[in-house]
């Protein structure tokens, strides 16, 4: 009986854990990334590779681990350095696909000096040529 009681607790910390997370979508509609509750950017596959940095009143800086910039968090969407749209929110995105389960998180690797933030550009209303999954894989290189 303790067994079973065990497990739903551990099933319902679980959805309320990830019913706190922000998922990003690409510009196809594929969940590839999402945005934990303590500002970590994961891939799908489990793999931390950026963090939201900033006060927020304007947006938020997006980092990766290595230091690096990769963009802006503003709105929804997340900017590279063109201004193109590389990830963004299912509100912002129709339709969507289905998301799958996600694989379990790895441990986050230690932050690296940030970079200093290049001057934002205009913002387009096109997708970046980079992909969402790899503007954010940058930041792991």
């Amino acid at each position: 009986m303790r067994t079973a009681a065990t497990l739903c607790l551990l099933l319902i910390s679980f959805l309320a854990q990830a019913s706190d997370e922000i998922t990003l979508f690409d510009g196809r509609g594929r969940a590839v990334a999402y945005i934990a509750d303590d500002l970590t950017i994961y891939l799908w596959s489990g793999k931390p590779v950026a963090y939201l940095d900033g006060d927020g009143s304007d947006g938020l800086h997006v980092y990766g681990f290595n230091g690096k910039h990769i963009g802006w968090f503003t709105r929804g969407i997340i900017r590279d350095h063109s201004g193109g749209a590389a990830c963004a929110v299912k509100e912002i995105i129709s339709p969507t696909e289905v998301e799958p389960i996600k694989s379990i998180k790895e441990i986050e690797p230690i932050k690296s000096i940030k970079e200093i933030a290049p001057i934002r550009p205009i913002f387009s209303n096109s997708w970046s040529e980079v992909p969402c999954r790899f503007a954010l894989q940058y930041g792991g290189s």
